[in-house]
């Protein structure tokens, strides 16, 4: 594994914590050195954390063993001050690095070094790409692995090898697959490089999947593919603006699919890579993230997650649209909730399809309760039906189609109220009291 997505101090943190270990306190050292980076990779102070001043608590010096009553009294010196006190115990520390230690940590220093001069070259040679990758890689993952024993083992190709140096290329895999196109399946083992396609490669299928989608091929072979091209990033630990990229295209290819599966996996995913500050459309899913919430009615988590919305999200027409929507069915202002239906930006629609029946029911029985007769036209225009035959389909299939007039033609259509309003009810609890979240993490 490449060591590009470790800021330098900490580099020279682990080696001289690795240069102070020994025999005795090898296990609890890696041990602790293995959740510090881990703990700060979670809270997000990888680059922010000043590691010159981190102590690991099983490097500490351990406290010389007290003398007994009997010794101090044959013991003629006088007693010692604090200072000379921490003097002698500086002495005593120091006799006890050997030249063995303190040169394993020169060396460990020097390929350190030489590391720094390599990453430095690349960089300058405009492989920009290959480092936004690494920067953004799963560090966790990385830190979870080392704990087998394979992880701190000796490189036969290197003379200098030291068992405490993390093996940082030993889970890296670059595919060598040249094909565009490749069917998904599901790994049952370690994935090899003659399966999976490189980074190029990659760039054109996602340019190629597009092409195809707009000439209306299948959406189950679009799919396939979709789910192909991120199984390639995810082996090779790919997380960058591409990978963004490459997850919200098949997200909305999967809500106008109505594949409600695909993309659920798709939003969480990108609110994992959006918590690592890679740059995409972080608005645009927030107010998708917003309306799906809604479609669920997970009250508790919508209101968590709405508190935890920047200026600049709620500054975004996208989610402010989506904010609207909750404040409009929170209040039962149906008359609202159904003009912005009509004016829902990007693929904001598409969701409110799920539970935008559930929402006319619940406005067809307010209406019933406040009018004694209402019109198919009326409802038509007021619930935000595209034809009469759309509207008089949802009375007739909702068990409200108690016409006064019912051999008369759809526009002159009247319903009375009194005879549809507990049949209404009645269906509501049979079809919109549970909800199922198809695909939901």
């Amino acid at each position: 594994m490449s060591s590009e997505s470790w800021p330098p101090p900490l580099k020279e943190w682990v080696a001289r914590c690795l240069g102070q270990m020994t025999d005795a306190n090898r296990a609890e050292a890696q041990a602790e050195l293995r959740e510090s980076i881990a703990n700060a990779f979670a809270e997000k102070t990888l680059w922010t954390t000043d590691w010159a001043g981190v102590q690991l608590k099983s490097l500490i010096p351990k406290a010389p063993p007290v003398l007994n009553s009997l010794k101090r009294k044959m013991n003629d010196n006088p007693p010692m001050s604090k200072k000379a006190k921490k003097a002698a115990a500086q002495k005593r520390n120091d006799a006890n690095l050997d030249f063995g230690d303190q040169a394993a940590l020169n060396r460990r220093a020097e390929r350190f070094q030489r590391e720094h001069d390599i990453e430095r070259q690349k960089s300058m040679r405009g492989q920009a790409s290959l480092q936004a990758n690494n920067q953004h890689a799963h560090l966790f993952n990385r830190i979870s692995r080392s704990d087998s024993p394979s992880a701190f083992g000796t490189n036969s190709d290197d003379p200098e090898a030291d068992p405490n140096v993390l093996d940082w290329d030993k889970y890296t895999i670059v595919g060598t697959n040249q094909e565009l196109f490749k069917d998904y399946l599901r790994l049952t083992s370690e994935p090899k490089p003659e399966t999976i396609r490189p980074y190029s490669v990659l760039q054109q299928t996602l340019v190629e999947l597009k092409k195809r989608w707009k000439e209306k091929v299948s959406y189950n072979w679009i799919c396939n593919q979709f789910k192909s091209l991120r199984q390639d990033l995810t082996v090779q630990r790919i997380k960058n603006e591409f990978t963004v990229q490459v997850y919200e295209i098949h997200a909305r290819m999967a809500l106008e699919s109505s594949d409600m599966v695909e993309y659920n996996q798709c939003q969480a995913t990108l609110k994992n890579l959006y918590d690592l500050g890679i740059p995409g459309k972080h608005e645009e899913f927030t107010a998708y993230r917003i309306l799906m919430l809604l479609h669920g009615r997970n009250k508790s988590e919508l209101n968590l997650y709405v508190g935890t919305l920047t200026p600049r999200q709620k500054r975004d027409p996208a989610v402010q649209h989506a904010l609207r929507v909750q404040r409009a069915i929170s209040m039962g202002n149906y008359h609202a909730l159904f003009e912005m239906y009509w004016n829902a930006p990007n693929m904001g629609a598409y969701i409110m399809d799920y539970f935008i029946d559930r929402e006319r029911t619940r406005a067809l029985m307010t209406m019933t309760k406040a009018y004694r007769t209402i019109t198919l036209c009326f409802i038509q225009n007021e619930l935000a039906f595209e034809t009469l035959s759309d509207a008089r389909k949802f009375v007739e299939t909702h068990g409200s189609a108690f016409f006064i007039n019912p051999n008369a033609i759809d526009r002159e259509l009247t319903v009375e109220c009194k005879s549809a309003a507990p049949q209404l009810a009645q269906v509501y609890e049979e079809k919109y009291r549970k909800v199922g979240i198809k695909g939901a993490i």
